[in-house]
């Protein structure tokens, strides 16, 4: 019995591995995951990097944009976070946007406002699939919360291009990044050295351009995160001073009551005594 057994349980074994190793692979399986970076404005109390944002910004309108749209961001939003007043109201004045209809029932191109939304490179996703080969450039607006990794993920993404490894075959027109599913697409490298001049000095390598992007994807996918992270340190300062101010009134109001003694006057005497 003993021996029979045995032989139950490395058949069983042997049949757990072999239907194991039969399953089929997904391309879903062979991606890389990204590395956990170390953000700035990861943490209880950080903030983004403004600086980051604004040369962030800068890449997507003089990169990205070609190709990309983020038609969920108004200019108005980049205020205060990304640029000036005055720098957002020359931006948005380059742009056309079609207006109407007016008094005689018809459409007009009027300068960009601070309301306006930030232009799209396609009128349409016809011609967003015609001009990239059949595939679709996503929005990038909320691009860094829609992915799996979050903002690791997307800088994994744009510095992650590399050879194929051997007997991978790609089609025409195609680019091997292990982080993306499937490992091909058909975006081409986006980023190479010096590709932008950033106004304040830093140099524009592809990491840092990477980061810098990808920073402000993150602050345009969570325009509230600086600030629902100051209402968070008032409120845990207004809570310690509330707790103080508690245990000390509560101290005052019962320390006659914790401290009190009862004396019995004219108390009968045991018996026993």
């Amino acid at each position: 019995m003993p021996m029979v057994r045995h032989l139950c349980l490395i058949a069983g074994a042997t049949a757990v591995g072999a239907v194991a190793l039969a399953a089929p692979v997904f391309a879903s399986e062979l991606i890389v995951h990204p590395t956990k970076l170390n953000w700035p404005h990861r943490g209880m109390l950080s903030s983004h990097d403004h600086a980051s944002l604004r040369r962030g910004y800068q890449v997507y309108k003089e990169v990205c944009s070609a190709c990309h749209s983020m038609k969920f961001l108004a200019y108005r939003q980049l205020v205060d976070h990304v640029l000036t007043e005055e720098e957002a109201k020359a931006e948005c004045a380059e742009i056309l946007v079609q207006d109407g209809p007016n008094d005689e029932g018809k459409m007009f191109d009027r300068p960009g406002r601070l309301t306006d939304l930030l232009p799209s490179p396609y009128p349409n996703r016809e011609a967003a699939r015609f001009a990239n080969n059949g595939a679709f450039p996503p929005d990038l607006t909320f691009i860094a919360k829609a992915r799996h990794g979050l903002e690791d993920y997307v800088f994994h993404l744009l510095t992650g291009y590399c050879d194929p490894p051997p007997g991978r075959q790609l089609e025409e027109n195609q680019y091997y990044n292990p982080y993306f599913a499937g490992g091909a697409l058909t975006m081409a490298p986006p980023l190479y050295d010096e590709q932008v001049e950033y106004a304040d000095g830093t140099p524009a390598s592809v990491s840092q351009m990477a980061k810098d992007v990808v920073s402000f994807l993150t602050w345009s996918s969570d325009r509230n995160h600086d600030k629902r992270k100051r209402v968070l340190f008032k409120a845990l300062i207004i809570m310690v001073i509330g707790t103080i101010l508690a245990g000390v009134y509560k101290r005052k109001k019962w320390a006659n009551i914790l401290t009190r003694k009862v004396v019995y006057k004219n108390r009968p005497m045991p018996k026993d005594l």
